[in-house]
């Protein structure tokens, strides 16, 4: 006979992977406000779909085309959009916390506002991105298209920014202390007002061929 103790202890299984839907058609889908959890998306179409308001929680979504859609206000937590395609998308208002966007591209999307928290933005594409004043700060940015992208007065603090392109970006009056920014991104980008810690000083002084020192 098991006793009163032995009872309260359960055994916990992890639960199995979904499995992922591939090469779903959702063009022109009317889903707002939909709440999905570890549900897995492959080469999906998003094209035109309306998601506003979506909450996403453990989602992956790998090279699915989000072309037009519009995922205003949405919130996601620890989800990931892989390789996908976002062009002429609406992000304002979204929320990504804990989230990948690895080597997705954003051409000519609505972003502003929009927050990112303790995210992976490394291989994405952001060209001509429209980021002012935006808070950037702490994320991974390795590696990412910025060119001629706007981050005027961003906060980019502690953001990681090695390898990324950022010829032509506007970095003027954006806050930089504690960012990683390897000499040819200091030699690229724009930073006229931009705040630096004495490190990205010295390395910017280094990368147009000024000598510092006695």
């Amino acid at each position: 006979m098991t006793d009163a103790a032995d009872t309260s202890s359960t055994v916990r299984v992890d639960e199995p992977d979904p499995e992922p839907e591939v090469g779903e058609d959702y063009r022109d889908a009317v889903l707002p406000g939909k709440r999905w959890v570890r549900r897995r998306f492959v080469r999906c179409d998003f094209s035109d779909a309306d998601l506003r308001g979506l909450n996403t929680q453990g989602c992956t979504f790998d090279e699915c085309d989000f072309t037009g859609a519009d995922l205003g206000d949405s919130e996601h937590l620890s989800s990931a959009l892989r390789s996908c395609v976002l062009r002429r998308a609406s992000l304002t208002g979204s929320t990504w916390r804990g989230c990948s966007l690895l080597g997705s591209s954003f051409d000519e999307c609505r972003l502003l506002p929009i927050t990112l928290r303790d995210s992976d933005l490394s291989l994405t594409g952001l060209g001509g991105a429209r980021l002012r004043r935006c808070d950037l700060s702490g994320l991974r940015l390795r590696e990412a298209n910025l060119t001629d992208a706007d981050l005027t007065r961003a906060d980019l603090r502690g953001a990681d920014l090695t390898g990324a392109r950022l010829h032509g970006a506007q970095l003027a009056d954006a806050d930089l202390r504690g960012a990683r920014v390897d000499a040819n991104g200091l030699r690229q980008a724009r930073l006229a007002g931009a705040r630096v810690d004495l490190e990205t000083a010295v390395a910017f002084a280094g990368a147009h061929g000024l000598l510092v020192g006695d």
